[in-house]
Parts: structure tokens; sequence; C-alpha cells
């Protein structure tokens, strides 16, 4: 197996993305986006699952049993931030465990694409290619990408007069963020700790989506636009 040009290291961040094959939609149901962030809870495990399908059977019974233990899932990666469109995702992911970001990411694009294909009575690759990624390698690019990655839709201009998003083929982290939902996906401790409150939060957010933006050639060393 070839070695990545940008070595995935445990306890570093990146900015991970991929795209359908010649730019085709890989979201076209609510119920695709729903499986994808399903899948994204369900791989995200060191012991394989097999199936989302196969798990099912048997994800009770193993939660009570780690539930009377009182064990931990182990993860392959924390999911700081993501945004999922119709026809290409974005993540920053901090690797945990050896390997974890390409355990994690070949789980997820191998389920969904078997899901996908089955449901469209389609053959073949689904995404283009392996995941990209892209070394987080300080704070301060740290909280530029994780604002492009959550208010990606913006920077693509998918966004309505209200600020949410014009299609409901769009997920992103940003509500979790700022409180609207509890969904729990991410680790938000290493962002929100650096902002005195979610209103900071929010307006430094949005500065930086819009500087990103109108000036998107400056930041292409760490943000490589799909």
């Amino acid at each position: 197996m070839a070695k990545r040009k940008v070595p995935l290291l445990n306890g570093e961040y990146y900015h991970i993305y991929n795209r359908g094959v010649d730019k085709r939609n890989i979201f076209t149901t609510e119920s695709d986006i729903e499986r994808f962030t399903q899948s994204m809870r369900e791989f995200n495990t060191v012991e394989p699952i097999g199936s989302i399908y196969e798990n099912s059977f048997r994800k009770v019974t193993r939660q009570t049993i780690n539930h009377q233990l009182g064990n931990q899932v182990s993860k392959l990666v924390e999911i700081i931030s993501y945004c999922i469109n119709p026809n290409h995702y974005h993540f920053i992911l901090r690797q945990i465990e050896d390997q974890g970001i390409s355990k994690f990411m070949k789980s997820l694009n191998g389920g969904y694409t078997k899901y996908f294909n089955e449901k469209n009575k389609r053959n073949g690759s689904l995404f283009q290619g392996k995941f990209q990624s892209v070394h987080v390698a300080s704070n301060e690019q740290l909280l530029y990408v994780h604002a492009y990655v959550n208010l990606n839709y913006i920077v693509h201009g998918l966004v309505g007069v209200n600020g949410e998003p014009i299609s409901n083929l769009i997920r992103s982290s940003w509500n979790e963020y700022i409180g609207k939902n509890k969904n729990n996906m991410c680790e938000k401790d290493i962002i929100l700790g650096q902002f005195e409150n979610i209103d900071t939060y929010k307006k430094d957010s949005l500065a930086i989506v819009s500087e990103i933006a109108q000036k998107r050639h400056e930041f292409k060393n760490f943000l490589l636009e799909e």
C-alpha cells in the first residue's frame, strides 16, 4: 500500500474531505444523510462491527455489557467538526488510535458506497478516489479550518437569507456548536474553550468564513478547495 504524502499521526488534527466521482451528488435524499451520519457514529470504534445491519443485532447486547462493566467504547478518531453537502463532505478529525483515520474513513466510505449502490441499483466507485487529508499544524489553522468546515455551505453560497442551508441535503456540526441541537457527535472543547461565550464564537466563526470566501486563494495551502 502506497504511503500517504501526509502521514496520519496520533494526536494530530487533519482536514479530511472527498467528493462524488465525476462531481456527482452522493446524497440525494434525507435518508442518505441519516445513513451517513449513523455510519459516522457506528464505525468510529476500535472493535470491528461488520456492517451497520449486522451491528444492529448485537448493539443492544454489547451496550448492556459495556454499561454493566463500566466500559467505554474505544474510538478511532475524535470528530471535531463536519459538513455534509450534496456532492462532498468535510471533516476535522483528531486521530487517537494507530491508523484510526484510515480505518474510520475506509469503513465510512465503503459502507456508504455499498448502501448507495444497492439502493440505486448501480455498481462501481461512488467517491473520487481516496479521501484527501491536510495536516492542521497550528491552533490558528485549526480555528480557521474549523470555521471553514462547520460553515462550508456558506463558502459555497448554499445559504438562505436566514443564514440556514438552502437544502435539506446539507448537514453541519454548526448547530451542535451553537447549542441548537444535542447531537454530541463532536469533541467541542478544543474549539469552544478558546472563546468567552457562544456569541463570541459565532461572531468570530462567521467573520472567518467571510474572509475565506473573499480571499480563498490566500488560504489554499491548508484548505485545498475540493
